[in-house]
């Protein structure tokens, strides 16, 4: 049981936010890790593994619409002193993404080239783009129990012990890559399919270690019997909130594949700008995401408790925070975009679009860092509808549409999609503001 006392105090967020931020960090090394280490293997794999993690991407996020449920429902029950409720939400999580993973897993063993070719992926990376997602889809029953293990212990404020786990995980990854990619001694250069096999170990190690820490420190029993007679009521709510939480990334997802599909028309070169552009792109928004799930937390636990003013005074708080670094972070990347383009790739082509990107960049993270916020502060109060709605509308008319018409049809290529993108995040970004500020949130009920 947290003690809300000590939740109200000043420095309770960031207690939370900094492991959160580190573990983001390391998580966003695990993908792009393989992308930058297989890119002095070959350029065409950069590629090809950018578009296989579109749709991986896209495919573990059925793994958090029970994972972002469970952190929503488990913290508001804590909140509330409802302990035994909370137990029992957690064997259902795990059962429920454990068949989630296997799903998944089969979809990209036997389903990667039909997947592919419906994104247009370009014939001279379809194999090593359906060869690395193949071998990654045998780690993805790995990945949904890591993803549930994760919001497991962040529903219990145990944010070191998931970083923690990160770093054990990155350097299994990293070393993995090291001597699988371009081979080591006796061992063969196996390419994108190293880079593959080395994810899914670190998959499986960071998994194994979460389920040791977790009986040790959270110490609930995990057993199919907690599960008897089965709790329909409770799958029905995880599924009321993780639907359509799940809804709005989901949306966002398949948008983003959408603009994959767009670049894929394109050049080749303008394929490996947009994988590169997107990967230091997540260094200007990571801050915002680790303070906005530290907070998403904290709003949960208040909300248990009734103190709905007490968290709409730290989202706003978090708010300001997290747009100020963002913009901050993204001016950084602009000013320094030759020499970190440069560490990658000796295609002039490649810098000059991608400094223009990175410009465009700057606007776009403002209204990407108010969505991540307002988005997670919506859900944890119980707003779950609202922010799925102006996602679909908004990301597939102004982010799809107009970045097809700006980047497409009028022939601005990737500088227009991306235009459109930061119109997207902005217009949203206002739209949940005002949502947020009218307080329908403060009446919501989840518990109920």
């Amino acid at each position: 049981m947290q003690d809300i006392g000590l939740i109200k105090k000043r420095g309770y967020v960031f207690s939370i936010t900094w492991p959160i931020f580190v573990e983001l960090i390391l998580q966003m090394l695990v993908g792009n890790a393989d992308q930058m280490m297989v890119s002095h293997y070959s350029q065409s794999a950069v590629g090809a593994i950018g578009n296989a993690n579109q749709m991986v991407g896209l495919l573990i996020l059925f793994f958090n619409v029970v994972s972002m449920a469970s952190t929503i429902l488990i913290t508001q029950y804590i909140g509330a002193g409802q302990s035994k409720k909370a137990e029992e939400i957690y064997s259902l999580s795990i059962l429920v993404n454990l068949l989630a993973g296997v799903a998944v897993s089969v979809l990209l063993i036997f389903g990667s080239r039909s997947l592919y070719t419906l994104m247009k992926v370009p014939e001279q990376l379809m194999d090593e783009t359906c060869r690395y997602s193949s071998i990654i889809g045998w780690g993805m029953v790995f990945q949904s129990l890591y993803s549930t293990f994760v919001a497991l212990f962040r529903s219990n404020a145990m944010m070191k012990v998931t970083m923690l786990v990160s770093v054990i995980l990155n350097v299994v990854n990293i070393g993995g890559n090291f001597f699988l990619i371009s081979g080591f001694g006796p061992i063969p250069a196996f390419g994108v399919a190293g880079a593959a096999l080395a994810s899914n170990l670190s998959r499986l190690v960071g998994l194994l270690v979460l389920i040791v820490l977790f009986q040790k420190l959270v110490g609930v029993r995990l057993s199919l019997r907690v599960l008897r007679p089965f709790p329909f009521h409770q799958l029905a709510k995880l599924m009321r909130i993780g639907i359509p939480s799940g809804g709005e990334s989901m949306s966002y997802s398949l948008s983003q594949l959408a603009v994959q599909a767009m670049c894929n028309l394109l050049p080749v070169f303008v394929i490996n700008t947009k994988a590169f552009a997107s990967t230091f792109a997540m260094v200007s928004y990571i801050f915002a995401s680790a303070i906005a799930q530290a907070t998403q937390v904290l709003v949960g636990y208040l909300m248990g408790a009734r103190h709905a003013e007490e968290a709409d005074r730290r989202v706003m708080s978090t708010l300001k925070l997290a747009m100020a670094v963002s913009t901050l972070l993204a001016a950084i990347l602009f000013f320094f975009s030759d020499p970190l383009f440069g560490l990658f790739t000796s295609d002039a082509g490649v810098m000059r679009l991608g400094k223009k990107i990175l410009a465009v960049e700057i606007i776009l993270e403002i209204g990407r860092a108010m969505n991540i916020v307002l988005v997670g502060a919506l859900q944890a109060a119980g707003d779950i509808r609202f922010p799925i709605y102006v996602s679909v509308i908004n990301v597939w008319i102004i982010a799809v549409g107009a970045g097809y018409l700006l980047g497409v049809s009028m022939g601005w290529g990737l500088f227009g999609i991306w235009v459109a993108m930061a119109a997207d995040e902005c217009i949203r970004g206002v739209i949940l503001l005002v949502r947020w500020r009218r307080g329908k949130w403060k009446s919501k009920n989840l518990l109920a």
